[in-house]
């Protein structure tokens, strides 16, 4: 590794992080065990799981894991553990805010709906964020409200209803909403209705584009969606017409580069084109999409972008403060991060 000061010191946002990937392997085999559930061997002897979704097979399995790891979570105390143990792991590792994306429509079953199951996510990210404002090492919390592009664009809509009513700019509200799922499925502009209905509520649009697929398809999430970030987004230095829509349209990219590769896009790290986005002047927020399955943190992206990139410690700097940009974190947590980004720079390297 390269000597630079400690990464989990620099103060960031995280901006890319699914409410059922964020969990700890640890956390989901006790689930499975006190609820009697069998878990794939992929989440004991043989993590983190050797993934790759550049087909159709590669995705099943992939989204088989997940499913299994999301049955494990059947009541509210285990949706809390989820957003209180995020918070802490974020904390842990520098970061400030996270708005951690969900689809209340995966627990609703268990809970009395998908208005609980989101109040709960809410009231616990409330819980997270007063214990940052108390002292303690932890990411306040916001939310986004995620559709999938495996159901139909009716649901969505449903969804960005939910998510407006409960519409803010501050730790513990919903700030964003998002679409995720097999970018490969579904048809990108029948869910325009439901992410206009998020923008009249003022929420920021954050759908998933750019992974599987490449600029054709983060051009028409442009041109149907008005995205203000794109999840991944990676793809559109494949045609240099399409970066520079994504550039002078001012989205940000949530890039998460170890998930890239263990999903297949790029081969190793040294293909993830960040150095190039950057130079194109994209702004980039690192995220860790789904360290239950991937294996890696937050942390982790930086170090990739450390040792892969050749991005040094002002560079790593103005990739969190573009996280910080990207979001929808207050200024006093925006201002308390540059001064301390400040005093991380100041200090000698290790």
């Amino acid at each position: 590794m390269s000597a630079g000061r400690p990464l989990a010191a620099l103060p960031k946002a995280h901006l890319h992080l699914h409410f059922t990937g964020s969990m700890r392997v640890g956390t989901v085999r006790e689930l499975a065990e006190r609820h009697g559930l069998r878990l794939p061997q992929s989440f004991h002897a043989d993590w983190p799981p050797q993934l790759s979704a550049a087909d159709e097979r590669g995705w099943f399995r992939f989204q088989r894991l997940y499913d299994a790891a999301r049955a494990c979570v059947r009541d509210e105390s285990d949706m809390r553990r989820i957003v209180r143990e995020a918070a802490e792991d974020d904390g842990a590792e520098g970061s400030r805010w996270l708005e951690i994306q969900v689809d209340p429509t995966s627990y609703a079953p268990f809970v009395g709906g998908i208005t609980p199951a989101l109040e709960i996510v809410l009231d616990e990210a409330r819980v997270a964020s007063a214990r940052a404002e108390a002292g303690e090492p932890v990411a306040r919390v916001a939310v986004i409200v995620a559709a999938s592009r495996i159901r139909h664009p009716l649901d969505a809509r449903a969804l960005a209803r939910l998510a407006a009513q409960y519409a803010g700019d501050g730790a513990g509200q919903v700030i964003g909403f998002g679409l995720s799922n097999d970018e490969r499925r579904g048809s990108t502009p029948e869910f325009a209705r439901a992410f206009a209905i998020a923008r009249d509520a003022g929420l920021l649009l954050v759908p998933h584009a750019g992974e599987l697929l490449g600029p054709t398809a983060i051009e028409e999430t442009l041109e149907a969606l008005s995205p203000d970030r794109l999840g991944h987004g990676v793809r559109c230095v494949e045609d240099p017409r399409v970066l520079e829509r994504v550039v002078e349209a001012g989205v940000a990219l949530e890039v998460c580069p170890r998930s890239n590769v263990s999903l297949g896009v790029y081969d190793d790290l040294d293909e993830v084109p960040l150095r190039r986005l950057r130079d194109a002047g994209v702004d980039i927020a690192l995220g860790a999409d789904d360290p239950l399955l991937f294996g890696s943190r937050l942390v982790d992206q930086y170090e990739a972008a450390r040792e892969h990139a050749g991005q040094d410690d002002n560079d790593l700097a103005e990739l969190a403060r573009a996280s910080m940009r990207a979001s929808r974190a207050p200024a006093d947590v925006r201002a308390a991060a540059e001064a301390d980004t400040l005093d991380w720079l100041s200090t000698a390297p290790v």
